[in-house]
This record gives structure tokens, C-alpha cells and sequence, in this order.
């Protein structure tokens, strides 16, 4: 994009940023430059790199699902929970450090472009990925909950404790569902900004464990993991398919609520505001990391 004649475009940055203008920590304009710098090349993946991707991710977020039922076993009835929770960023940790897609991560990255141009192409291109992204992870979770519930790949014994941990999870109505789930978007799309603040692995595993650890421990609702759990329940025969497609599509409305208006509207209002005072306009705002 060139600059217009009366609007001069900041392009200073040159990308990403490694090291702080001023101190020891990026600030908030830097992490946003570090997110913009990948926001345009994700609008513009092919559709196939974006469907393969999101496939792979929804398989290997299902080790949250599994994880946590294992870990539950290992300890007392009161402890369950907690072990639960503490095992479920593992599907997470492999999904992020593997650089492969989830929906609700881009609840963050192809937004910010939309929020600086406000136009239909990029509106269009921000609904593309996030269909593809969605479609995806959906068609890993199916598969990853049919070889969970109905083949021999994990011990017997284990699939009654999955099985009563899905049914928890996907039990409460729908609005209810929506309404916790906008706090795990919200946690999710937060972890998407933290991350772009740091490119140390050590602290970026502590991220994720610190970020996602509390969707389960608090009972929120990730529209990936509880697919996941949602489509075990049907291939256990304990729920039909279209309850559980009504609990996966209030929990994908409640992430997107939280990731888009709690995460990415706010932290780039904080910018926005900050670089105004400054003198930059938004336009600039927008183009310093392109």
C-alpha cells in the first residue's frame, strides 16, 4: 500500500521487533507491529497451507482433551479438576510451537488489519480465514474424537473418564456455553499478543501453560477443545450430533466475542491512542509494521 499524498504512512519498523525502543520490555506499540508484521501474509495464504494447517491443529489440540483425563486418573477424586487443568495447555503447546493454525488464535492476527482499513476486502479476507481455519480444526477434532472413542488407541480404561469429562464440559446451555466462552477467546487472543512480546521458547511455554491452564480450571469454554469433546460424546453414543454442533457454535460466538472485542479492539485502541498523541495518524498506525 502507498501513502497518500496528505497522509504520510509510518514505516519505520521495517517488521517485526526484536528489542525495545526504550527499556526492557516491548511496549504495546511494539507488540502490535510484531502482530501486524504477519497479519497480511495470513490473509493471503493459499487455501490449501490454511486447511492443512488447521486439520493438524485440530488433532493435536485433542492431547488437551486427552491429556487432561489422563491426568485426572493420577490423582484423588478432589484433585481431579486441577490435574486436569494442569495438563490442558499440552495440546496447546504442541499446536503453538508447531507454528500450525487454530481459529481461536485468529481471533487476533487478521483482525487488526480490518481494524486499521475498515474495508469489505479485507472484512472478505478475514471471513476466508477464518472458514478455512474453522473448517479445519473441526474436521481434526472429528477425527482425533473417532480414534479416541472407537479404536484401541488408548486404554479401556480411559475412555469412561474422557467420556464423563466430555459430558461436563459440553453440558451447560448455550448461553451459558457463549458466555464462558467469550472468556476463553478472550484468555486466547491475549496468549496471541504475549507471544508476539517475546521469541524465547522458555517463556513462551510458560505462556501458553499460564494463558490456558485457566480455561479448564475455571470451567471456559475453547470452541476447539470442546469440539473435540463434543465429538467424542457423539461417537460414544452418549449425545446426538446436533446438540453438540449447537454447544461447538455458541462456544465458537462466545471466542470470537472475546478474542476480537475484549483483545483486539482494546490493545489496538491502547495504540492507536498512544501513537495519536504522538502525532502519527491512524494510517500510520497501521502501516509501521507492513
Amino acid at each position: 500500500m502507498h501513502p497518500a499524498p496528505a497522509e504520510k504512512e509510518l514505516t519505520s519498523s521495517g517488521g517485526s521487533v526484536d528489542k525495545p525502543e526504550t527499556g526492557t520490555r516491548l511496549s504495546a506499540g511494539e507488540i502490535h507491529d510484531n502482530v501486524m508484521s504477519e497479519a497480511d501474509e495470513e490473509l493471503e495464504r493459499a487455501t490449501a497451507s490454511l486447511l492443512i494447517s488447521s486439520f493438524a491443529s485440530g488433532l493435536a489440540i485433542g492431547f488437551s482433551f486427552l491429556g487432561g483425563a489422563y491426568a485426572s486418573t493420577l490423582v484423588t477424586p478432589a484433585h481431579a479438576a486441577a490435574a486436569a487443568a494442569a495438563a490442558y495447555p499440552l495440546g496447546f503447546m504442541f499446536v503453538i510451537m508447531a507454528r500450525s493454525e487454530l481459529f481461536t488464535e485468529n481471533t487476533l492476527t487478521p483482525v487488526l488489519p480490518l481494524l486499521h482499513r475498515r474495508d469489505a476486502t479485507t472484512l472478505r479476507k478475514m471471513l476466508r480465514v477464518w472458514g478455512l481455519l474453522l473448517l479445519g480444526n473441526l474436521a481434526g477434532t472429528l477425527l482425533f474424537a473417532w480414534l479416541m472413542a472407537a479404536t484401541p488407541a488408548i486404554p479401556a480404561g480411559l475412555k469412561p473418564v474422557m467420556l464423563a469429562m466430555a459430558e461436563q464440559a459440553t453440558g451447560p446451555p448455550f448461553l451459558l456455553t457463549l458466555y464462558h466462552a467469550i472468556f476463553a477467546g478472550w484468555l486466547i487472543a491475549l496468549l496471541t499478543w504475549l507471544l508476539a512480546s517475546t521469541r524465547q521458547t522458555g517463556a513462551q511455554l510458560a505462556l501458553i501453560w499460564l494463558l490456558t491452564a485457566p480455561i479448564a480450571a475455571f470451567e471456559f469454554k475453547h470452541a476447539i477443545v470442546g469440539s473435540a469433546e463434543a465429538f467424542y460424546r457423539v461417537w460414544a453414543g452418549s449425545a446426538g450430533l446436533g446438540a453438540m454442533a449447537s454447544f461447538i457454535l455458541a462456544a465458537v460466538i462466545g471466542n470470537a466475542i472475546g478474542g476480537v472485542l475484549l483483545v483486539a479492539i482494546l490493545n489496538y485502541g491502547q495504540v492507536v491512542t498512544e501513537r495519536k498523541e504522538k502525532g502519527q495518524t491512524q494510517t500510520e498506525v497501521g502501516e509501521k509494521a507492513a
